[in-house]
């Protein structure tokens, strides 16, 4: 079965909070689910690179298996880049792009255009796009996202089994996210990485723009071949199966501190 059907069928069956916040470059539905209700509230989108669409599938089983009695909500948007992973399973197996050749973790109005592998011409990967946001997947997110007001974003990415929160944020922010991150890599046994040279991401956008924490998840191991298959999925889902509610109990327990 294909990824688009598995996504778009479980949001069918989906009986809980549901909704379409815009829709790609070639017209398909923009989809998410929420489970839980109330504050923390936790954004997590998945498959915004079209080869790395592994992560959809951990979205969809992730959901399923719910917040295990943690207080606040997890918003899920399991397939962010639809046209681009039908153009992967189509024959394009190292895209990465929309159906425009546009990298829409490029195309964020956070110092855009600025990272070293940026790329000025549309393909499979890094093309910045003419502008920040031009994207129609992009700009639906960043509106959803603004409209949401998470209290921290979780993008899923492959691979490398890293994880990614740092974009130039000062104190107290440094100290909240770093904490939050170590949270993270305690529960997946992940490696906490500082990048040099990216820009234009949805987490470091959402880390500058908004001033809320935002990790980068990378799942999978680096000897596996993109796109990663679905022999790999149980695998991944273990290591990232508390996550969410990990970081989730983590929020709800600093908003009591904070009342306090």
């Amino acid at each position: 079965m294909s990824v688009l059907t598995e996504v778009y069928s479980f949001y069918g069956a989906f009986s809980g909070t549901k909704g379409v916040y815009g829709f790609s470059e070639q017209g398909r539905p923009l989809v998410y689910c929420t489970v839980g209700e109330g504050r923390p509230l936790v954004l997590a989108q998945y498959a915004m690179h079209a080869r790395e669409h592994i992560t959809a599938r951990l979205a969809l089983k992730q959901a399923a298996d719910g917040l295990r009695g943690k207080t606040g909500s997890v918003v899920y948007l399991p397939l962010t880049n639809p046209d681009g992973v039908k153009l992967c399973e189509e024959g394009r197996p190292q895209w990465k792009a929309n159906a425009e050749g546009v990298d829409l973790n490029v195309n964020f109005p956070a110092r855009w255009g600025t990272g070293v592998q940026n790329k000025r011409s549309a393909g499979a990967s890094d093309f910045i796009g003419e502008f920040p946001l031009c994207a129609a997947e992009s700009a639906a997110l960043a509106e959803f996202t603004r409209r949401v007001r998470p209290d921290m974003t979780v993008s899923f990415h492959a691979k490398g089994e890293e994880i990614y929160w740092y974009f130039y944020q000062q104190e107290p922010a440094l100290s909240r996210d770093r904490a939050l991150a170590e949270i993270a890599a305690g529960e997946t046994g992940y490696v906490l990485r500082t990048p040099s040279g990216s820009a234009g991401g949805y987490k470091d956008w959402c880390v500058e723009a908004l001033g809320i924490p935002a990790l980068t998840v990378e799942v999978g191991g680096d000897s596996l071949s993109h796109p990663i298959g679905q022999e790999s999925a149980e695998e991944i889902y273990g290591r990232n199966r508390t996550l969410l509610p990990a970081l989730l109990a983590a929020l709800a327990g600093a908003d009591k501190k904070d009342e306090g």
